[in-house]
């Protein structure tokens, strides 16, 4: 039943306002796509506005709590799409080294900046978008991933290169939207859309099928077949394991 939703059985014309149009568009990203482009010129002022702002923060910040689960005392930790570090205030431990992968230098040199504050020992991995991780086979010890997991496509390839990464044992946690649920879906109906009208030229409708082109409970199925399920807990109904009512998954899965 967790991974049950309406959207299954939701015509086209509701399906594109709440989750894009994934028909016309795809999954793949057109770099060539002009409202693409003018995304990416975008996307920082559109971070700030709408996720480190009001509600935005809150219901980010109910993912983070899963940190709290495992002890980073002595590991090696690698964050892919590090963003700002906001879970840092539930960290159990300061790890030996921590690696902060993204493709967006500012927000790679955001973390930096938080994490030398803090005295951790950290490295940066700045990666182009599809490309390998530049470390060693099972050199890590903890993968910890923030609303990244539904960016990432093919998510397979993915998950395949961080369980390249992680020692056996390891651990990958983290948290996702409940990208594909109702409640996901019509709460950026009036919000992300209403900042895309009102701020730029750029088609909703193409960018959330290429920013989020993988849904919540496809997540996590595709997890389940490649690490053991640890957790999975949902955000704000717990008693509810359900994709359509909830807005956050967070997540912890170990390596065989």
């Amino acid at each position: 039943m967790a991974g049950f939703s309406l959207r299954h059985f939701m015509p086209r014309v509701l399906r594109k306002r709440l989750w894009g149009d994934r028909e016309r568009w795809g999954l793949a990203v057109n770099s060539e796509d002009p409202h693409w482009q003018e995304w990416q010129e975008t996307y920082a002022k559109f971070y700030m506005a709408n996720q480190r702002q009001g509600l935005g923060t809150k219901i980010n910040d109910a993912g983070y709590q899963v940190m709290a689960d495992v002890n980073l005392s002595g590991q090696t930790v690698l964050e892919i799409g590090a963003g700002d570090i906001r879970h840092m205030k539930h960290w159990i431990g300061v790890p030996d080294n921590y690696l902060l992968a993204d493709i967006s230098n500012d927000m790679m040199e955001f973390a930096k900046a938080h994490l030398a504050t803090q005295g951790v020992p950290h490295e940066t991995l700045l990666l182009q978008r599809d490309q390998s991780l530049p470390l060693a086979n099972e050199s890590v010890d903890i993968v910890v991933s923030f609303y990244s997991l539904e960016h990432l496509h093919p998510l397979e390839d993915h998950l395949n290169e961080i369980l390249r990464v992680l020692k056996p044992g390891g651990i990958l946690i983290g948290a996702v939207p409940a990208e594909g649920g109702l409640a996901w879906g019509f709460g950026r109906l009036i919000t992300s859309r209403r900042w895309f009208k009102k701020h730029t030229t750029v088609d909703p409708d193409k960018i959330i099928c290429w920013e989020h082109p993988n849904f919540a409970d496809d997540i996590l199925s595709t997890l389940d077949t490649r690490f053991n399920r640890q957790a999975v807990s949902y955000w704000p109904l717990p008693w509810l394991s359900l994709l359509d009512p909830n807005l956050i998954i967070r997540l912890e899965y170990r390596k065989a």
